[in-house]
């Protein structure tokens, strides 16, 4: 008997944390990825070529949600799968509120359950995800070093009111904060040295942060182990960023934060990280657009 192979499913390509599709993060989206394997999925998210691209399918049992509102989702670099991703999750969450209307998703992620809300606000669709349990963790000096050597920073460039952590909101990022907004315009690293660094300590992407005001931050995302020299909108990083901040105290329990990146690469996006003294849950919100087949 013949095996017959699925059809390539539809697959979209939308920006998250900007309106403009010339902004943000793109990602790609595939709203029915049923019948695709890790290969193929992989192959998909190579030949788009975006930090990430995420394919929904149907939920596992007892995931609950709204029936048709409910999915696992799988998240793949050109290189690898990643456990989570937020900008492709507000991509993916604002692709599906267009075409069946705005509301509730649940999400059944690697990482845990991620629950998304999109609501209309002025004429956009903007998404909100709710991250899973964060966790800020010590890193060690010689690491710190390590990571410095390959981003070619000096100690004296890191702001010492924001001490170097790994933190996690459904994927590792390791925090380190310059001093100057120069430096944090300065990118320019070892690639392949950075990736062996950061595969080491399963790190998703560095979140290099300046600090503009007491709720405003600059940010970039170095990210060689998906096979992308940067990153220009990382939800997944701002999530883990605000646990962070909450944790050392930097910003207040109950905060709204705006996080600007992308602009350093000509993609300005921003990114809204919410902050709620009684859950220890991270909000991270964003609108989108789709981007042109031409573009």
């Amino acid at each position: 008997m013949t095996s017959h192979p699925h059809p390539r499913p539809e697959i979209l390509r939308y920006t998250a944390f900007s309106t403009d599709p010339a902004g943000g993060n793109p990602a790609g989206v595939v709203l029915d990825a049923t019948g695709l394997d890790d290969a193929a999925q992989l192959a998909i998210a190579a030949e788009l070529g975006y930090s990430e691209t995420a394919f929904l399918t149907a939920p596992p049992e007892g995931l609950g949600g709204e029936p048709g509102r409910a999915f696992t989702v799988r998240y793949f670099s050109p290189q690898a799968e990643v456990p989570f991703c937020g900008h492709a999750t507000v991509a993916t969450a604002i692709a599906f509120a267009e075409r069946h209307g705005p509301g509730d998703l649940l999400l059944a992620t690697r990482a845990g359950t991620v629950p998304v809300t999109v609501a209309e606000e002025g004429g956009a669709l903007r998404a909100t995800l709710t991250s899973v349990e964060p966790a800020v963790l010590d890193v060690g000096d010689d690491d710190i070093d390590e990571a410095l050597r390959a981003l070619g920073w000096q100690r004296s460039e890191l702001d010492p009111a924001f001490p170097p952590r790994i933190a996690y909101a459904g994927a590792r990022h390791l925090v380190l904060a310059a001093s100057a907004r120069s430096r944090l315009a300065e990118l320019s690293y070892d690639f392949d040295r950075l990736a062996a660094f950061m595969r080491t300590l399963d790190l998703t992407t560095l979140q290099l942060v300046w600090r503009e005001s007491g709720t405003v931050f600059h940010v970039r995302d170095p990210f060689p182990v998906g096979g992308v020299v940067e990153d220009p909108a990382t939800g997944a990083a701002a999530a883990a960023f605000g646990a962070y901040a909450r944790e050392l105290g930097i910003v207040a329990a109950d905060a709204v934060l705006t996080l600007r990146q992308g602009a350093d690469m000509g993609r300005p996006g921003e990114l809204t990280v919410t902050l709620r003294a009684d859950d220890a849950r991270v909000r991270v919100s964003g609108t989108g657009a789709r981007i042109p087949e031409s573009s």
